[in-house]
């Protein structure tokens, strides 16, 4: 089977998660993206924004992006809806980030979920920013069955917030 978004295939899951990866167009690259950060580093959170900043796997730099924080019954979570971006796969290699809002900053550890616990994230998170992220998941939205997001699961890292 072939993810039409990625051109990849898709028959391994484990593998289709390591592959998938939508890559950004220049508007949100170079316009959309960098005006959230800016918000957010001044403070105005938007639904949730945070400026995400890990240290690059091979560099060391300290990479930034705005990411979507997410709130389930008191839990936070970040979720990646492009697929195994450079966030994630920096986040992977190093446990951890801070999260800025501002001058807030907040040092955080980060837990990747399994597949079978993602449903129950990938929903809250399709009902809040399915306006901006429901293009990444071909079709599958908050009112999507257990069963459609289980199926989809891989394509998308979940990790957990945890205290540092």
């Amino acid at each position: 089977m072939t993810n039409t978004n990625t051109g990849t295939d898709t028959s391994n899951t484990n593998d289709a998660a390591e592959r998938r990866y939508l890559e950004p167009n220049g508007f949100t690259r170079h316009v959309f993206n960098p005006f959230i950060a800016a918000l957010t580093r001044l403070g105005i959170s938007v639904w949730g924004s945070r400026v995400l900043e890990v240290p690059g796997r091979t560099t060391g730099e300290i990479r930034t992006t705005p990411v979507n924080l997410l709130t389930v019954d008191g839990a936070q979570y970040l979720v990646a809806p492009r697929g195994a971006t450079q966030w994630v796969k920096n986040v992977r290699v190093a446990g951890s980030c801070r999260l800025r809002v501002g001058r807030r900053v907040t040092d955080a550890g980060l837990v990747e979920l399994a597949d079978a616990d993602k449903p129950a994230i990938l929903r809250p998170y399709l009902q809040r920013w399915k306006w901006e992220v429901g293009q990444f998941f071909d079709g599958i939205g908050p009112d999507s069955t257990d069963e459609q997001l289980l199926a989809v699961a891989s394509g998308y890292p979940v990790f957990a917030v945890v205290a540092r």
